[in-house]
């Protein structure tokens, strides 16, 4: 057996939606902070509630606005709790920037200006940072390696970093990091 569903007349829609709109529409702009395009959704939303419920146009009282503007204020409020409940959205902007990380494009620009800026060093300075950076040693290897003290190593390291923050601009500045 099949149940049909009793739906508002058209007309007293229409009526409904000119004589009460306006004001749900101001009063829903409010409760969305001044987002129009959800107010309107929700407006919609709650006609399409006055729609459903032909119930509502028989009650007793001279005004369908507080029956409307209660079910406005509801949806509102659900609407808010399920955004809330979800992970932020993310605009295009911030994903057009975003860097992807399976790109390497980048990682390989950043590499060939280090490749660069290591090539600018003096050859005693470039040798401090290929021992302790690149080859992974200490300072007391390092200066093994290179015949030198450990303070002359500490020294270079920490002027050969300097060099290399000046001949790359744009990257970083994050502090450089200590030779202990």
């Amino acid at each position: 057996m099949a149940t049909a569903t009793a739906t508002t007349d058209e007309h007293a829609l229409a009526e409904l939606q000119r004589e009460h709109g306006p004001a749900l529409l101001g009063f829903l702009v409010g409760l969305t902070y001044g987002d129009r395009q959800r107010a309107e959704d929700l407006l919609q939303e709650t006609l399409l509630r006055a729609w459903q419920h032909p119930e509502a146009f028989d009650a007793p009282y001279e005004s369908m606005r507080p029956w409307l503007f209660t079910v406005g204020r509801r949806l509102a409020i659900d609407a808010r709790r399920s955004r809330l409940a979800r992970p932020a959205e993310i605009a295009d902007g911030v994903l057009a920037a975003t860097p992807d990380p399976s790109d390497v494009t980048d990682r390989a620009v950043a590499a060939v200006d280090v490749r660069t800026a290591v090539r600018s060093l003096s050859p005693e300075h470039r040798a401090v940072l290929v021992q302790i950076y690149f080859q992974g040693r200490s300072v007391a290897e390092a200066a093994t390696a290179l015949g030198i003290p450990q303070g002359t190593v500490k020294s270079r390291s920490y002027h050969a970093l300097r060099a290399m923050a000046r001949s790359l601009p744009g990257y970083s500045r994050r502090p450089l990091p200590s030779v202990a």
